[in-house]
């Protein structure tokens, strides 16, 4: 599978049902961590705050057992207990404060975000058409994100921290099965496409029409099309 150019998709009016009401507008699926942004931002967050102060890594080192134990089970057990260690005494308005000069330190930096990608999106978003980013990201900073993008006004569904004695915890992860479960709790069960960079995304992938692996290699793509029981898209952005 040869790599598909990025194709200009020029403005286009909302189109009109039977009945002269509007129809409803084409569904796009968006994943941020490794489409729309390389690499994954809450994890290189969560490892600025570590370094930040060294008895955090003390935390993160009295807490090792228990990470191991989990990382055996479940990865994002283990991510949302570190996440918790590293964010002690990180409470709602300093976190705030955290993402969002973490977002702009981000956005400022010309080769984290994927230009292609958000190039894509912005041309969906002309056309008409309803455009969500689907993210194990947690929310606040996906959305500090995109407001240095200039897209505030994007739809996210994202992972939820929420603030505790101790400071910030994850109340609600956003990978895998329940990326599909978030989307039909929001009345969304079919897209015309969804663009991700993860075999993980297969439950959100397949409400789509058509699978978008983004940078991925062909077994990767393989590896998708046998889970998903037929052939998916493949874009090289950058």
């Amino acid at each position: 599978m040869n790599p598909l150019p990025v194709v200009e998709e020029p403005a286009a009016p909302v189109p009109e049902a039977a009945d002269g009401l509007p129809a409803a507008r084409p569904v796009v699926l968006f994943d941020l961590q490794g489409v729309l942004v390389h690499g994954d931002a809450m994890r290189d967050f969560l490892r600025r705050r570590q370094r930040a102060a060294p008895w955090r890594w003390l935390a993160v080192l009295a807490g090792a057992p228990v990470l191991l134990v989990q990382k055996l089970v479940s990865r994002t057990a283990a991510r949302a207990t570190w996440g918790r260690l590293v964010l002690l005494g990180v409470h709602e308005a300093r976190y705030q404060r955290l993402v969002e000069a973490f977002a702009e330190e981000l956005v400022r930096r010309s080769r984290t975000c994927c230009r292609d990608g958000l190039r894509v999106m912005r041309q969906r978003m002309a056309a008409g058409d309803r455009v969500l980013v689907v993210t194990a990201c947690e929310e606040r900073l996906a959305r500090a994100i995109f407001r240095e993008l200039g897209l505030a006004e994007i739809e996210v569904l994202a992972a939820q921290w929420r603030d505790s004695w101790s400071g910030m915890r994850q109340a609600l992860h956003n990978s895998g099965a329940n990326k599909a479960r978030l989307l039909a709790r929001h009345g969304l069960e079919t897209c015309v496409v969804a663009y991700s960079d993860s075999v993980r995304d297969v439950p959100m992938l397949r409400l789509a029409a058509e699978a978008v692996l983004v940078n991925a290699t062909p077994a990767r793509c393989k590896k998708l099309e046998q889970a998903l029981g037929h052939p998916v898209s493949r874009v090289a952005w950058q």
